[in-house]
C-alpha cells in the first residue's frame, strides 16, 4: 500500500455551518446542515494540490419538534421517516424504548450521516472511518445520536452500474460498523458517547505518532 500524501495527523476537521442572516426565529435553527471539511493545515508538508482530504456532509435534528415539508430538503425522505417511526412524542424528543434503552442520555437531537467522500489520493489509508467518527464526536455534546441509511440505491448517482452500487453500499456499511454503527430498522445508528468513536482514531494514532513519520507538534 502506498502512503498518504502526509501525515494524517496533520489533518484539520472545519465545521461550517451556514444559514441566511435573517433566518433568526426558532424554526429556523433546525434542520441545521453542517458542512466538514478535512485538509493538511501543515502547508509545508504536503503539495497544495492534494491538502484537501474530504467532505463530510451532517444535519442535525431537533427531535422534539414537529416536521414540516421544508425539512425534507434538508433531511432527505428516508431521515423524515426514520425520525417519525423512532420519535414516539415530538413534545419532548422521546424515542422509542427499544432505540432509546441502548442510547447514552444526551439533547434530544440526532445528527444525519447524508454524505461522505475523500479525495482520490487520500483513498485505501483508512481514514473515512476516524474522520466519520472525529466530526460526529465533536458535535456529541449538542446531540444524541448518529443515523445513516446505507442503501445500493444512494450511491446509483455515482457509480457506473448496480453491481458497484452494492460494492460501495457494502464497504460503507463495514466502515460505519467499525465505529460503532449498528443497524436499527434498515438504518445504521450510533450513541455519539460510544467508545467505539473515539477508538476508531487509534491504529492511525499508533502508526504515526511515535514513529516519527511525519512531523506532527
Amino acid at each position: 500500500m502506498t502512503e498518504p500524501p502526509a501525515n494524517p495527523l496533520s489533518i484539520r476537521l472545519s465545521l461550517r455551518h451556514e444559514r441566511l442572516w435573517w433566518h433568526i426565529d426558532d424554526e429556523d435553527h433546525s434542520p441545521e446542515r453542517w458542512d466538514v471539511s478535512a485538509d493538511v493545515w501543515e502547508l509545508d508538508s504536503c503539495p497544495a494540490q492534494v491538502r484537501h482530504v474530504g467532505d463530510i456532509s451532517l444535519v442535525v435534528a431537533d427531535l422534539h419538534r414537529d416536521r414540516n415539508l421544508l425539512d425534507s430538503v434538508a433531511l432527505g425522505e428516508w431521515a423524515l421517516e426514520f425520525i417519525a417511526e423512532t420519535v414516539l412524542d415530538a413534545s419532548d424528543g422521546r424515542l422509542h424504548p427499544e432505540l432509546d434503552s441502548e442510547l447514552s442520555e444526551g439533547p434530544p437531537r440526532m445528527v444525519i450521516v447524508r454524505d461522505v467522500t475523500l479525495s482520490p489520493v487520500w483513498r485505501g489509508h483508512g481514514l473515512a472511518a476516524p474522520l466519520v467518527a472525529g466530526a460526529l464526536r465533536t458535535l456529541a455534546r449538542t446531540a444524541r445520536l448518529a443515523a445513516c441509511r446505507v442503501s445500493p440505491l444512494e450511491f446509483r448517482a455515482t457509480t457506473p452500474d448496480r453491481v458497484s452500487a452494492e460494492l460501495v453500499s457494502v464497504r460503507m456499511a463495514a466502515m460505519l460498523e467499525r465505529i460503532g454503527f449498528r443497524r436499527w430498522r434498515d438504518v445504521h445508528v450510533v450513541d455519539l458517547r460510544d467508545s467505539a468513536l473515539l477508538e476508531a482514531r487509534m491504529h492511525i494514532l499508533d502508526h504515526w505518532w511515535p514513529s516519527g513519520r511525519g512531523h506532527v507538534p
